[in-house]
Protein backbone atom coordinates (compact mmCIF):
# COMPACT_ATOMS: atom_id res chain seq x y z
CA UNK A 1 0.00 0.00 0.00
CA UNK A 2 1.26 2.79 -1.15
CA UNK A 3 0.21 6.26 1.33
CA UNK A 4 -0.09 10.18 -0.07
CA UNK A 5 2.95 11.82 2.27
CA UNK A 6 2.15 15.18 1.16
CA UNK A 7 -1.50 14.51 2.34
CA UNK A 8 -0.21 13.56 5.44
CA UNK A 9 1.90 16.36 5.90
CA UNK A 10 -1.11 18.65 5.35
CA UNK A 11 -3.15 17.25 7.75
CA UNK A 12 -0.75 17.65 10.37
CA UNK A 13 -0.19 21.04 9.68
CA UNK A 14 -3.81 22.31 9.53
CA UNK A 15 -4.13 22.32 13.03
CA UNK A 16 -1.14 23.83 13.74
CA UNK A 17 -2.18 26.60 11.15
CA UNK A 18 -5.42 27.03 13.15
CA UNK A 19 -3.49 27.17 16.15
CA UNK A 20 -1.73 29.92 14.76
CA UNK A 21 -4.76 32.23 13.84
CA UNK A 22 -6.40 31.95 17.11
CA UNK A 23 -3.65 32.97 19.06
CA UNK A 24 -2.64 35.71 16.19
CA UNK A 25 -6.17 38.25 18.03
CA UNK A 26 -4.14 37.42 21.62
CA UNK A 27 -0.82 38.50 21.10
CA UNK A 28 -2.62 41.67 18.96
CA UNK A 29 -4.47 42.63 21.86
CA UNK A 30 -1.73 41.86 24.17
CA UNK A 31 0.93 44.12 21.96
CA UNK A 32 -1.95 47.08 21.91
CA UNK A 33 -2.41 46.85 25.56
CA UNK A 34 1.35 47.37 26.36
CA UNK A 35 1.58 50.00 23.52
CA UNK A 36 -1.24 52.74 24.56
CA UNK A 37 -2.83 54.21 21.22
CA UNK A 38 -0.99 58.10 20.81
CA UNK A 39 -3.73 59.09 18.46
CA UNK A 40 -6.43 61.65 19.56
CA UNK A 41 -8.60 59.81 20.86
CA UNK A 42 -6.37 59.08 23.77
CA UNK A 43 -7.42 62.66 25.49
CA UNK A 44 -5.25 65.13 27.14
CA UNK A 45 -2.48 63.87 29.79
CA UNK A 46 -1.40 66.15 32.86
CA UNK A 47 -2.16 69.69 33.73
CA UNK A 48 -2.30 72.04 30.90
CA UNK A 49 0.11 75.08 31.80
CA UNK A 50 -1.38 78.64 31.79
CA UNK A 51 1.45 81.04 30.73
CA UNK A 52 1.93 84.14 32.91
CA UNK A 53 1.37 87.73 32.01
CA UNK A 54 4.47 89.43 30.37
CA UNK A 55 6.10 92.84 30.04
CA UNK A 56 5.72 92.29 26.63
CA UNK A 57 3.41 95.21 25.44
CA UNK A 58 4.96 97.81 27.51
CA UNK A 59 8.28 97.25 26.35
CA UNK A 60 7.15 97.44 22.55
CA UNK A 61 5.85 100.58 23.73
CA UNK A 62 9.15 101.68 25.82
CA UNK A 63 11.47 100.72 22.36
CA UNK A 64 8.94 103.16 20.41
CA UNK A 65 9.72 106.05 23.35
CA UNK A 66 6.31 106.10 24.86
CA UNK A 67 6.96 105.92 28.69
CA UNK A 68 5.45 106.15 31.33
CA UNK A 69 3.16 103.22 30.52
CA UNK A 70 0.74 102.37 33.34
CA UNK A 71 -1.78 99.19 33.86
CA UNK A 72 -5.09 99.44 36.08
CA UNK A 73 -7.77 96.97 36.91
CA UNK A 74 -10.87 97.38 39.37
CA UNK A 75 -11.97 94.61 42.23
CA UNK A 76 -15.92 94.36 43.73
CA UNK A 77 -18.16 94.12 40.47
CA UNK A 78 -19.90 91.38 41.60
CA UNK A 79 -20.52 91.40 45.48
CA UNK A 80 -23.92 92.42 46.80
CA UNK A 81 -21.76 95.05 49.21
CA UNK A 82 -18.51 97.13 49.66
CA UNK A 83 -17.33 99.45 47.71
CA UNK A 84 -15.70 99.05 43.93
CA UNK A 85 -11.79 99.40 44.30
CA UNK A 86 -9.84 100.43 40.89
CA UNK A 87 -5.91 100.14 40.99
CA UNK A 88 -3.32 101.77 38.57
CA UNK A 89 0.24 100.96 38.84
CA UNK A 90 3.21 101.66 36.43
CA UNK A 91 5.90 99.22 36.97
CA UNK A 92 9.91 99.84 37.33
CA UNK A 93 11.14 97.83 34.46
CA UNK A 94 14.42 97.58 36.17
CA UNK A 95 13.00 96.11 39.55
CA UNK A 96 9.72 93.91 38.78
CA UNK A 97 9.09 91.72 41.17
CA UNK A 98 8.57 88.14 40.48
CA UNK A 99 5.59 85.96 40.51
CA UNK A 100 2.89 88.45 39.69
CA UNK A 101 0.05 86.86 38.03
CA UNK A 102 -3.49 87.52 37.89
CA UNK A 103 -4.79 87.92 41.16
CA UNK A 104 -7.52 84.91 40.86
CA UNK A 105 -4.36 82.85 40.46
CA UNK A 106 -2.84 83.76 43.37
CA UNK A 107 -3.56 82.17 47.16
CA UNK A 108 -4.19 85.32 49.60
CA UNK A 109 -0.61 85.31 51.10
CA UNK A 110 1.00 85.66 48.13
CA UNK A 111 -0.82 88.06 47.25
CA UNK A 112 -0.29 89.88 50.27
CA UNK A 113 3.56 89.54 49.69
CA UNK A 114 3.45 90.59 46.35
CA UNK A 115 1.31 93.76 47.44
CA UNK A 116 4.17 94.80 49.10
CA UNK A 117 6.76 94.54 46.68
CA UNK A 118 4.79 95.92 43.97
CA UNK A 119 4.33 99.46 46.53
CA UNK A 120 8.44 99.61 47.12
CA UNK A 121 9.07 99.45 44.16
CA UNK A 122 6.20 100.81 41.64
CA UNK A 123 4.21 103.92 41.13
CA UNK A 124 0.68 102.87 42.73
CA UNK A 125 -2.47 104.83 43.09
CA UNK A 126 -5.92 103.41 44.05
CA UNK A 127 -9.45 104.89 43.63
CA UNK A 128 -12.68 103.84 45.59
CA UNK A 129 -16.43 103.85 44.33
CA UNK A 130 -18.17 103.47 47.11
CA UNK A 131 -22.04 101.84 47.22
CA UNK A 132 -23.88 105.13 46.84
CA UNK A 133 -22.03 106.00 44.15
CA UNK A 134 -22.64 102.44 42.26
CA UNK A 135 -26.52 102.83 43.32
CA UNK A 136 -26.28 106.19 41.94
CA UNK A 137 -24.41 105.42 38.52
CA UNK A 138 -24.68 101.21 38.49
CA UNK A 139 -21.55 99.90 39.15
CA UNK A 140 -20.03 99.67 35.13
CA UNK A 141 -20.15 103.43 35.30
CA UNK A 142 -18.92 103.49 39.25
CA UNK A 143 -16.49 101.62 37.90
CA UNK A 144 -14.76 103.22 34.92
CA UNK A 145 -14.91 106.08 37.51
CA UNK A 146 -12.76 104.65 40.22
CA UNK A 147 -10.44 103.57 37.08
CA UNK A 148 -9.74 106.67 35.78
CA UNK A 149 -9.77 108.33 39.21
CA UNK A 150 -7.29 106.02 39.89
CA UNK A 151 -5.21 106.85 36.64
CA UNK A 152 -5.48 110.75 37.13
CA UNK A 153 -3.88 110.08 40.95
CA UNK A 154 -0.48 108.34 39.80
CA UNK A 155 2.57 110.44 40.65
CA UNK A 156 3.32 110.66 37.39
CA UNK A 157 1.04 110.80 34.52
CA UNK A 158 1.02 107.90 31.93
CA UNK A 159 1.34 108.44 28.35
CA UNK A 160 0.28 105.13 27.65
CA UNK A 161 -2.80 103.13 30.28
CA UNK A 162 -3.73 99.67 29.76
CA UNK A 163 -6.78 98.50 31.20
CA UNK A 164 -8.83 95.38 31.85
CA UNK A 165 -11.40 94.47 30.08
CA UNK A 166 -13.98 96.08 26.79
CA UNK A 167 -14.35 99.82 28.39
CA UNK A 168 -11.28 101.77 27.37
CA UNK A 169 -10.96 104.69 29.93
CA UNK A 170 -11.67 108.77 29.01
CA UNK A 171 -8.16 109.94 29.49
CA UNK A 172 -6.02 112.23 28.27
CA UNK A 173 -3.35 109.83 26.93
CA UNK A 174 -3.69 106.81 25.19
CA UNK A 175 -5.88 103.74 26.63
CA UNK A 176 -5.88 100.31 24.61
CA UNK A 177 -8.54 97.84 26.80
CA UNK A 178 -7.53 94.31 27.14
CA UNK A 179 -9.79 91.86 27.38
CA UNK A 180 -8.50 89.25 30.23
CA UNK A 181 -5.37 91.64 30.13
CA UNK A 182 -4.44 90.45 33.96
CA UNK A 183 -3.61 87.37 32.32
CA UNK A 184 -1.95 88.96 29.32
CA UNK A 185 -0.36 92.44 30.85
CA UNK A 186 1.99 92.35 33.21
CA UNK A 187 0.94 95.91 34.79
CA UNK A 188 -2.59 94.89 34.92
CA UNK A 189 -2.02 91.67 36.65
CA UNK A 190 0.00 93.78 38.78
CA UNK A 191 -3.00 96.45 39.53
CA UNK A 192 -5.50 93.52 39.72
CA UNK A 193 -3.46 92.35 42.93
CA UNK A 194 -3.24 95.85 44.36
CA UNK A 195 -6.82 96.37 43.91
CA UNK A 196 -8.04 93.15 45.30
CA UNK A 197 -5.77 93.56 48.04
CA UNK A 198 -6.49 96.84 49.45
CA UNK A 199 -10.75 95.80 48.85
CA UNK A 200 -10.18 92.75 50.94
CA UNK A 201 -8.70 95.00 53.39
CA UNK A 202 -11.61 96.91 53.68
CA UNK A 203 -14.01 94.17 53.77
CA UNK A 204 -12.31 93.25 57.20
CA UNK A 205 -12.87 96.31 58.74
CA UNK A 206 -15.91 96.93 57.81
CA UNK A 207 -16.91 93.34 59.45
CA UNK A 208 -16.10 94.72 62.56
CA UNK A 209 -18.35 97.46 62.37
CA UNK A 210 -21.39 94.80 61.13
CA UNK A 211 -21.05 91.79 62.72
CA UNK A 212 -22.68 88.75 61.57
CA UNK A 213 -22.47 89.21 58.08
CA UNK A 214 -18.98 87.49 57.96
CA UNK A 215 -18.07 90.34 55.79
CA UNK A 216 -14.27 88.99 56.27
CA UNK A 217 -14.89 85.34 54.81
CA UNK A 218 -16.72 86.38 51.72
CA UNK A 219 -15.84 90.07 51.46
CA UNK A 220 -19.69 91.26 50.31
CA UNK A 221 -19.88 88.60 47.60
CA UNK A 222 -23.31 86.66 47.11
CA UNK A 223 -22.34 83.13 49.24
CA UNK A 224 -25.25 81.07 50.84
CA UNK A 225 -23.95 82.20 54.50
CA UNK A 226 -24.11 86.12 53.11
CA UNK A 227 -28.22 85.63 51.78
CA UNK A 228 -29.00 83.97 54.72
CA UNK A 229 -27.31 86.95 56.59
CA UNK A 230 -28.93 89.46 54.42
CA UNK A 231 -32.91 87.38 55.33
CA UNK A 232 -32.02 87.37 59.27
CA UNK A 233 -30.42 90.77 59.82
CA UNK A 234 -31.24 92.90 56.45
CA UNK A 235 -29.19 94.99 54.73
CA UNK A 236 -26.63 97.48 56.28
CA UNK A 237 -25.17 101.36 54.64
CA UNK A 238 -22.53 99.09 53.07
CA UNK A 239 -25.04 97.06 50.81
CA UNK A 240 -25.73 97.74 47.09
CA UNK A 241 -29.35 99.34 47.09
CA UNK A 242 -30.39 97.67 43.76
CA UNK A 243 -28.87 94.14 43.79
CA UNK A 244 -31.38 91.73 43.88
CA UNK A 245 -30.87 90.24 47.09
CA UNK A 246 -30.12 93.15 48.85
CA UNK A 247 -33.51 94.78 47.23
CA UNK A 248 -35.50 91.69 48.51
CA UNK A 249 -33.90 92.02 52.07
CA UNK A 250 -34.97 95.81 51.96
CA UNK A 251 -38.63 95.16 50.94
CA UNK A 252 -38.65 92.81 53.83
CA UNK A 253 -37.17 94.42 56.70
CA UNK A 254 -37.48 98.15 55.86
CA UNK A 255 -40.76 97.84 53.60
CA UNK A 256 -41.27 101.99 54.13
CA UNK A 257 -38.06 102.65 51.89
CA UNK A 258 -39.38 101.08 49.25
CA UNK A 259 -41.55 102.81 46.30
CA UNK A 260 -44.54 101.48 45.46
CA UNK A 261 -44.91 100.68 41.97
CA UNK A 262 -47.13 102.50 39.67
CA UNK A 263 -49.37 100.11 37.49
CA UNK A 264 -49.08 101.39 34.00
CA UNK A 265 -52.00 99.42 32.90
CA UNK A 266 -54.75 100.35 36.16
CA UNK A 267 -57.96 101.48 34.97
CA UNK A 268 -58.28 105.57 35.16
CA UNK A 269 -61.23 107.80 34.22
CA UNK A 270 -60.61 110.44 31.52
CA UNK A 271 -62.83 113.63 31.50
CA UNK A 272 -63.47 114.40 27.65
CA UNK A 273 -65.54 118.35 27.07
CA UNK A 274 -66.67 118.61 24.07
CA UNK A 275 -66.69 122.84 23.53
CA UNK A 276 -68.84 123.36 20.75
CA UNK A 277 -70.73 121.46 17.71
CA UNK A 278 -69.02 121.40 14.43
CA UNK A 279 -71.52 121.57 12.05
CA UNK A 280 -70.42 120.04 8.48
CA UNK A 281 -71.75 121.53 4.80
CA UNK A 282 -73.02 118.27 2.94
CA UNK A 283 -73.48 120.51 -0.24
CA UNK A 284 -69.31 120.50 0.11
CA UNK A 285 -69.30 116.95 -1.17
CA UNK A 286 -67.11 115.87 1.69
Amino acid sequence: MIRDKSAKTSAKAAPRKDAARKAAPAKAGKASAAKPSTGKSAGPKGVIAVAPPSFRRERALIKRGIWPVAGCDEAGRGPLAGPAVAAAVILDPDRIPRGIDDSKRLTAEQREKLFDKICATAQVSVAVASPARIDRDNILRASLWALKRAVVALPEAPRHVFVDGRDRLDTECDCEAVIGGDGIVLSIAAASIVAKVTRDRLMCALAQDCPGYGFEQHKGYGVPEHLDALNRLGPTVHHRSFFAPVAAARAKHMPWTVEPVRDLFAATEVEVRVEASVQVDTSAGL
